[in-house]
């Protein structure tokens, strides 16, 4: 049997503590450390692992894996620098803050043949793979109809507010949603278009911590996108995940009394509702929508650990991940382009 894999675990917010765990119940992993540039309480499984001082002490006990959980603006050089000192990278998305250095850590990959798993939750999500499934099945051209509004308080507005510093609602959540776009209709992305608004007086003059974009793809796609963070966020249609097709339609529909506060709701789906086009003889339509329950699904912590189960499986398995880097940097590009049409007033070709 395979000796464990040591990791080094950067970062210790939400998602760096949720992967830290995933590592600690997983035997294919061995942690040998942890690094937060403050100082935070951790679970009680995480408490008995070191705690480092620096990145640099994390790199000098040779992991294997370094998975990094940090602000967007510092993940490519922690990145390169994890690959080049011989570890495999999981780094959390976006994978970096320009589409030049995110180009850079894949470069950095293919050179020194390191794996790089950017974090993606919902390529491991059974739901969302369905709901992709089924798009597809309708066939293009598609309209794309996604949003995740998010109403945040106390200390989770906190965070919202510390992320928008390096990064917008946009640029954060957008490359989930707009990597599911890219999955559904598999064309290339022509042009962009980004608006925002800036709906509080605690963040800078300059942030948005609100904006939409809208993309058309080369097959006749087009899609829409919507992401706010703050305490004047609607509960109202939070949640939207959409899709259209000359063959009819896909959607996911929440249950009753679902929260945009609630982390688990980001990923949960519920129900998928799949609806044909198709008419029959009377002009009705031929057939009654589907329905497919997806209660038994993963939460967000068990999502998790599928992520870096997939990273263990990539590197113990040698498996190719040139699409998956190219379509994270690809996603990363649409909602640049969009954060920098919102900023600048013009449409970004791509």
């Amino acid at each position: 049997m395979s000796r464990p894999l040591r990791v080094f675990v950067a970062g210790l917010g939400q998602m760096g503590r949720s992967h830290a765990l995933a590592y600690h119940r997983d035997p294919g992993f061995e942690i040998v450390g942890l690094y937060n540039r403050s100082d935070i309480e951790l679970p009680p499984e995480l408490a008995a692992y070191p705690r480092l001082e620096n990145f640099e002490a994390g790199l000098a006990t040779a992991p294997d894996v370094v998975s990094i959980n940090t602000y967007t603006d510092s993940h490519a050089d922690l990145a390169i620098a994890a690959m080049e000192n011989g570890a495999h990278v999981f780094v959390e998305k976006p994978l970096a803050a320009t589409v030049e250095d995110a180009r850079r850590v894949v470069d950095v990959a293919r050179r020194t043949g390191r794996k790089l798993v950017v974090g993606y939750i919902l390529r491991h999500h059974p739901s969302w793979q369905l709901f992709i499934e089924k798009a597809r099945e309708l066939g293009p051209p598609y309209v794309f109809r996604l949003n995740l509004n998010q109403q945040s308080c106390g200390a989770a507005w906190d965070i919202h507010k510390r992320l928008m510093q390096t990064t917008s609602p946009l640029v954060d959540c957008g490359v989930h949603y707009v990597d599911v776009m890219c999955q559904i209709t598999d064309a290339p992305p022509v042009e962009v278009r980004g608006m925002g608004a800036r709906l509080s007086n605690e963040i800078a003059s300059g942030q948005v911590n609100y904006g939409h974009l809208q993309v058309l793809f080369a097959d006749g796609s087009v899609g829409w996108y919507e992401a706010g963070w703050g305490p004047m966020m609607s509960e109202t249609a939070f949640f939207v995940k959409d899709v259209m097709s000359p063959g009819g339609s896909a959607s996911i529909v929440l249950g009753e009394g679902a929260s945009s506060s609630d982390i688990d709701t980001h990923t949960k789906t519920a129900k998928i509702r799949v609806h044909r086009a198709a008419l029959g003889a009377d002009g009705g339509f031929a057939g009654a929508d589907e329905w497919h329950s997806t209660a038994d699904e993963p939460d967000h912590q068990a999502l998790c650990e599928r992520e870096q189960a997939f990273l263990l499986q990539a590197i113990r398995e040698d498996i190719d991940l040139f699409r998956h880097n190219e379509d994270a940097v690809r996603s990363l590009e649409i909602v640049l382009g969009a954060d920098m049409s919102m900023r600048e007033g013009r449409i970004v070709k791509l």
